[in-house]
């Protein structure tokens, strides 16, 4: 890669060659370094561009929690005595006996986060600041070079192995983009939400757990601010997570060998079903905003409105107005419609890219149809070259477990076995009742009942 004039660089890793290189230290990379700290035989370093630890700051609202329980912490599930888990954080930070009163099994979001600074703390893999700008594959080593933030210096890291945990970017509907006017992704929420009280038209897209969080919170003010609020959902209803047990049974090998093991097509088509899986709406949130809007109604009508099976068609924005004019389409009646507003939040979500640094080593990668990564079953992506393994980019391969936090140390567990060529954690391979497939014919048979 060509320096910039004003960049030196620095080789501080010659000659020195590690394991492996992770690139990106969101949830997962993060538990992978407090998974990898322990093992001696084990080298590796993590690179991110943050100056620090810094997960979806824009929807850190008060009263916010986990949708998954403590034990789906960095390490707990691969490792219950790692002094990295989020109870040992609990009982260092006093808090341990207050957690334990509370009896509520999802952390509070920001003390999750906390948490996460915290074990980060705790080792020296880490390297914040630090801009990976191109990784190259020289004599069987990658070369990745990175930016540091603020001086610009370039530093080169050598691994035999990469490991990706870059995260997903905000994805922006077309008819929103380059849109001017006060436009927010809710992950940029809070930073955003003085500026769109302002308004007097405010208007939600989305509908999984950061609208219903964002709508809600804006619900809570509207008294005092006065404004109008709109939240609008594409979905046919307000869909709860699903939580029941047996679902629960899908988050486990035995599913992600079988969705795995399924026709690109047919995994496609599921993912699409399965939103209310991993993408719902905590119930008791439903039921709040419900008690909220009657509270709220009581002294009359409620200018606010929930508008269902709407999907966004197009966007205009009129400066001399300030106001955005949304083209939307009712899906089950098949009726055209338009809404005003001054202000969009989108809780749109986040969509997969492929990094652009990865663009002289594409040649090792392994790419679908789509021009998606590959993914194999052990999480690699390499079609050449050393294994390079992915955090949080297999949904079209392994399922809605990929950004599922509690299945992280299991897929963290794979990819230490492989760095390894041993099982250091052991993997659970059988946890289900049920059975996803159709049965093999070899199985034994189930045992008589004895009257």
């Amino acid at each position: 890669m060509s320096l910039q004039p004003a960049e030196t660089e620095v080789d501080v890793m010659r000659p020195e060659i590690l394991d492996f290189v992770g690139i990106g230290v969101g949830p997962f990379n993060l538990g992978l370094a407090c998974l990898t700290a322990p093992i001696e035989d084990l080298s590796g370093v993590f690179l991110e561009r943050k100056p620090g630890i810094d997960w979806h700051p824009g929807m850190m609202l008060e009263s916010a929690t986990l949708q998954t329980p403590f034990l789906a912490d960095l390490v707990s599930l691969a490792d219950p005595t790692s002094p990295l888990s989020f109870l040992a954080y609990l009982k260092e930070s006093g808090r341990l006996y207050s957690f334990y009163i509370r009896e509520k099994f999802f952390p509070l979001r920001s003390e999750y986060v906390d948490y996460c600074q915290w074990a980060a703390s705790k080792l020296d893999t880490i390297r914040f600041g630090q801009e990976v700008v191109s990784v190259e594959y020289v004599d069987d080593v990658y070369h990745v070079q990175a930016r540091a933030i603020g001086s610009g210096e370039i530093t080169t890291y050598r691994g035999r192995r990469l490991v990706l945990g870059t995260g997903t970017p905000p994805f922006i509907p077309e008819a929103c983009r380059e849109l001017p006017g006060e436009i927010a992704h809710s992950s940029a929420y809070l930073p955003r939400k003085a500026a769109l009280q302002t308004k007097e038209r405010i208007t939600v897209l989305g509908s999984g757990q950061s609208a219903a969080e964002i709508y809600y919170d804006l619900l809570s003010e509207i008294d005092t601010y006065g404004y109008e609020l709109t939240w609008i959902t594409r979905s046919p209803r307000f869909f709860p997570l699903e939580y029941t047990k047996l679902t629960l049974e899908m988050t486990s090998p035995e599913y992600t060998d079988y969705f795995h093991a399924l026709p690109a097509g047919t995994r496609d088509r599921l993912n699409k079903s399965q939103k209310n899986l991993y993408k719902g709406i905590n119930a008791d949130l439903i039921d709040d905003i419900f008690d909220l809007l009657y509270q709220k109604n009581l002294a009359g009508p409620c200018r606010t409105r929930l508008l269902t099976c709407t999907a966004l068609t197009g966007a205009e924005y009129d400066a001399a107005t300030d106001t955005f004019t949304l083209d939307l389409h009712q899906e089950e009646q098949d009726a055209e419609f338009s809404l005003r507003s001054n202000a969009l939040v989108l809780a749109t979500g986040y969509s997969q890219h492929v990094p652009t640094f990865l663009d002289p080593i594409r040649e090792h990668l392994d790419f679908d149809d789509a021009g998606r990564f590959a993914v194999r079953r052990d999480y690699r992506i390499d079609r050449s070259g050393g294994a390079i393994y992915v955090q949080n980019a297999e949904l079209h391969t392994h399922g809605f477990v990929a950004p599922d936090l509690g299945m992280a140390a299991y897929r963290n567990s794979w990819i230490i076995r492989d760095l390894l060529g041993r099982e250091y954690y052991p993997i659970e391979r059988s946890i289900a009742f049920q059975e996803f497939g159709a049965p093999v014919a070899d199985r034994a048979p189930l045992a008589s009942v004895r009257s």
